[in-house]
């Protein structure tokens, strides 16, 4: 009978079968994947939780007319946007302010320089706009106070606003180290990812106008605030203790009703102080300004921005949210996206929300403001904004910013 397998021919290694070849490459191609894809979910979860400051400088500078008061810089989504900013330059240690849109062409876009505080402008070529246009609210004429929030990782640094200001207190007056609030109304700014309490200065005029004391605090790991033990953001997730320190130093100088606003992920840990704090009976109200309702969202939309398949970010709520995750991340503890998501807790809310959102936000998406606001519309009410992306309402349309937020207030009749 004839052998239709080939004799093997010694010292010649026999053919290997093509489907053997294919399988070993489609392995390896499979191996090579996941690999990428490991690394690549490794590298977005540390990126979401790692405190970082933002400060890539990547908009052209390309002059600078200090006589005639102009800045002309590169197009981008930023330098197309009306209102005034900030502008930071030389690596963060220069800092200028700009204004309005002067012109617009070949590929180049003029506005005003309002002033440079500190660093050589002439100098720089490259720049990044900053959604914050003060750095201290000294520069609004607000006596300000220096306090320490006691929190329970040590004290953290806060600004004090009393009404009226500490200017009106006679000189001969003795000066307490904290000076006595005449308002038991205050206002707890908190600010958001990457950026300082300064970020809340802007609010400071209409709070002051409407008779509160205003406490614009820190908390760990923004670099002015104690830092945790494992150095991570927890993206509100432990940050509202923080918070909720403030909140019993307010109470403790004579709060007696209290407004927290939060702006971006300041607005995600000002969620989570209203609803788990044991001083939440003293809650009137929360403002938010594009806040991180639910963060599922808002990683699967820099997820999209980044090019990236919607399985390597729910890989990184994943990572982020299990303990086996720290060993890539470096979080002592894994954060739980339940607890977080506002719109599956919507029953919970139990206080007025003002949340401000501009819909193309470019960073936060506003589809959990909007889901939070169609859930609980007895309770929050959402303001849309266009245009103003991220944290930039009060910078785009100063005015509606403000109105939105005293009307709101008015009508809950918390003010005066």
């Amino acid at each position: 009978m004839k052998n239709d397998r080939e004799p093997v021919v010694k010292g010649r290694p026999s053919a290997v079968a093509p489907w053997l070849v294919a399988a070993i490459a489609a392995g390896t191609l499979a191996t090579a994947v996941a690999a990428s894809a490991a690394f690549v979910t490794a590298k977005f979860s540390r990126s979401v939780v790692i405190p970082t400051d933002s400060a890539t400088e990547n908009l052209r500078i390309h002059g600078v007319d200090e006589a005639n008061g102009t800045i002309t810089l590169g197009v981008s989504a930023d330098s197309l946007v009306a209102g005034r900013y900030s502008l930071w330059f030389a690596g963060g240690t220069g800092h200028a302010r700009i204004g309005d849109i002067v012109s617009v062409e070949a590929g180049r876009v003029t506005r005003s320089l309002e002033a440079v505080d500190f660093g050589e402008l002439s100098d720089a070529r490259w720049c990044r706009l900053g959604s914050w246009y003060f750095l201290d609210p000294r520069e609004l004429g607000f006596s300000v106070t220096d306090v320490a929030v006691e929190t329970e990782l040590g004290p953290a640094p806060a600004w004090l606003i009393t009404e009226p200001s500490a200017a009106a207190v006679p000189a001969a007056a003795a000066a307490p180290a904290v000076p006595i609030a005449t308002s038991d109304r205050w206002m707890i700014a908190v600010h958001g990812r990457g950026v300082s309490r300064a970020e809340t200065i802007r609010a400071l005029p209409l709070f002051h106008e409407l008779g509160y004391t205003t406490l614009q605090i820190s908390y760990r790991n923004d670099g002015d605030a104690p830092r945790s033990s494992d150095g991570r953001y927890a993206l509100g997730d432990t940050e509202w203790h923080d918070v909720d320190s403030a909140m019993k130093y307010a109470i403790e100088h004579g709060a007696k009703q209290l407004v927290l606003m939060g702006w971006s992920m300041g607005g995600a840990t000002v969620l989570q102080a209203a609803t788990r704090s044991i001083n939440a009976s003293y809650i009137r109200a929360v403002v938010l300004d594009s806040p991180v309702v639910a963060w599922s969202d808002t990683i699967v939309f820099q997820g999209h921005l980044n090019h990236l398949p919607e399985p390597i970010s729910k890989g990184v709520m994943a990572t982020i949210g299990s303990t086996m995750g720290r060993a890539v991340t470096g979080q002592s503890q894994p954060i739980n996206f339940k607890r977080l998501d506002f719109v599956a807790r919507a029953s919970e809310i139990a206080f007025p929300v003002l949340i401000l959102h501009s819909d193309d936000d470019g960073f936060v998406p506003s589809t959990a403001s909007r889901r939070l606001a169609h859930a609980r519309p007895d309770l929050v009410t959402l303001v849309s904004f266009s245009n103003a992306k991220h944290v930039r309402l009060w910078n785009y349309d100063p005015a509606r910013y403000t109105s939105s937020i005293r009307d709101w207030l008015s009508a809950r009749g918390l003010v005066g």
